[in-house]
């Protein structure tokens, strides 16, 4: 992968010119490329990422498990499609294993998470079974602690 998108991965705020001394290179050239990233569709978009622990109320964060028929002219695809156009769905990915799709699912309530999987994913054509799972504490995302501070484990040494 590229300096730049793992640089902009760890942090999107990094300003051209930190990038282009990390790489050596001139801040024009570190715009041209990033500019050439997102009109090829490479970059999709910039994000915070936030510690939802932290926020006033409540949100509930499902990870869903989807076993689906494939279709013959298609597999996946267009059961994925009709699943991706809920906008309960934050991600979703087509997995190996005993399911086929694997969904990140937000709501306010679990009742309101309960619902959307009962009357409105499993009753979808091609929707098979599904297995569901509610995220109780985040603990790392994206690589990123969540819990602010860093406990070094390791023993002091001294001399």
């Amino acid at each position: 992968m590229s300096e730049i998108l793992d640089i902009l991965k760890k942090n999107a705020r990094t300003s051209l010119e930190d990038i282009a001394k990390m790489i050596r290179s001139t801040p024009e050239e570190v715009a041209a490329r990033i500019e050439a990233y997102e009109k090829a569709g490479t970059i999709r978009g910039y994000r915070a990422l936030v510690n939802e622990d932290h926020l006033p109320g409540e949100r509930v964060t499902a990870v869903i498990e989807v076993k689906v028929q494939p279709e013959r002219e298609g597999g996946f695809d267009r059961v994925a499609r009709r699943i991706s156009g809920f906008p309960e769905v934050v991600n979703m990915y087509l997995m190996s294993g005993k399911y086929d799709l694997l969904l990140f699912v937000d709501g306010d309530t679990l009742r309101e998470v309960a619902s959307f999987v009962s009357e409105r994913l499993a009753t979808l054509d091609g929707v098979l079974s599904t297995g569901t799972h509610f995220m109780l504490k985040t603990y790392k995302q994206d690589g990123v602690l969540m819990d602010g501070d860093k406990v070094d484990d390791r023993l002091q040494v001294s001399p």
